[in-house]
């Protein structure tokens, strides 16, 4: 791939048009820049001088790419000489994360997350907006290609002009740049989602509180979308912090080290968080329950205090001749006196019981 790489830069055979200013990366084109010795290089604007000095080993060219087409993804392999099944999966997004090598290029999907903000949390809520970055990084390149509106990379160029000596490494820098911009952002989603989380789970313990079981759900899918980012990143870093590459340096190994260990203590918060909302659901489920039980009490409660007054009208509805207390002057208000006597005493029966 590299080879290649140079024979393109090269310009071997017919004289090939600055990809630029040629104006075929117009509307996927975010920025591009030669550094050398970790220092922007202004003085080179053009793009074909560019690749020609870091195919001599002067610096690398990095450039950065927003929803390409497939066409300008062609365009680009073919420049830096990319795998067709990188390109393949550079060009459709909702990829797994994953890192894979091809000859001397590496090819890296990291999936970015962004905490969107709300007012309320409701069972429509979006927590979680998700986005793609892929990075190719060979020697002499770097290209980053974001898919989605949460995939931004903002400011993370120039953090690191601001830190040449860093920059001077080479492309694996840039690498590690991105997955450490991309894991730090893991960790303030997810300290949002935990703020989130204590409100859902105070409101749910409150009487009623089963009333919130449709935002814990929404919840819940929302901590599973971020999981699917955190989880499967976890063997590409590891990978990195292992791999043997003439672009990772042992200086660079022990910076991807450093961002394994932020991503393992996020994915436990996240997994924490999975369980937790589980478990929250759970006890919802228990109080719809709870109140069922509690409402048929109440309603059987009511339906045997009825009972007693119905049986006993309904007995001297009957119309037989002799039946006590038809010929007393108060008998109809002594059995109203046996309804009443009954039901309360039945209400305080049940009420004493926690029935009612």
């Amino acid at each position: 791939m590299g080879q290649l790489f140079a024979r393109r830069a090269l310009g071997d055979g017919p004289s090939r048009p600055d990809l630029v200013a040629s104006g075929k990366l117009d509307g996927a084109l975010v920025d591009w820049a030669f550094y050398r010795d970790g220092h922007r290089d202004h003085r080179i604007n053009s793009y074909t001088e560019a690749l020609g000095r870091a195919k001599r080993g002067q610096g690398f060219v990095w450039i950065g790419l927003f929803q390409p087409t497939d066409h300008q993804l062609a365009i680009i392999g073919a420049e830096f000489g990319l795998h067709a099944l990188a390109l393949e999966d550079a060009s459709e997004a909702h990829q797994r994360p994953k890192l894979e090598r091809y000859d001397d290029t590496l090819f890296a999907v990291l999936k970015t997350v962004s905490y969107v903000p709300h007012q309320d949390l409701t069972a429509t809520s979006e927590v979680v907006a998700t986005g793609e970055v892929m990075v190719f990084c060979g020697p002499g390149f770097v290209v980053t290609v974001r898919h989605g509106e949460h995939s931004e990379l903002t400011g993370l160029r120039q953090d690191l002009e601001a830190e040449p000596e860093r920059l001077a490494v080479g492309p694996g820098i840039v690498l590690h740049a991105i997955a450490d911009h991309v894991v730090d952002r893991y960790l303030e989603v997810a300290a949002a989602v935990q703020a989130d989380m204590d409100l859902i789970e105070s409101e749910m313990f409150t009487p009623r509180g089963w009333r919130n079981i449709d935002r814990v759900y929404q919840l819940k899918r929302e901590v599973l979308e971020l999981k699917r980012a955190v989880a499967p990143l976890t063997g590409p870093m590891r990978a990195l912090s292992t791999l043997r590459h003439p672009l990772i340096t042992d200086e660079t190994r022990n910076y991807f080290r450093d961002v394994d260990d932020h991503l393992l203590r996020v994915k436990e918060q996240v997994i924490s968080f999975d369980e937790l909302l589980s478990s929250i659901l759970q006890a919802g489920l228990a109080q719809v329950q709870v109140s069922e039980n509690e409402d048929m009490r109440r309603i059987s409660s009511w339906v045997a205090i009825l009972a007693v007054p119905t049986m006993i009208a309904g007995i001297y509805g009957m119309n037989f001749d002799y039946m006590p207390e038809l010929r007393t002057k108060y008998g109809y208000f002594v059995v109203l006196g046996v309804m009443l006597v009954a039901c309360t005493g039945l209400h305080r029966l049940f009420k004493r019981n926690h029935w009612l």
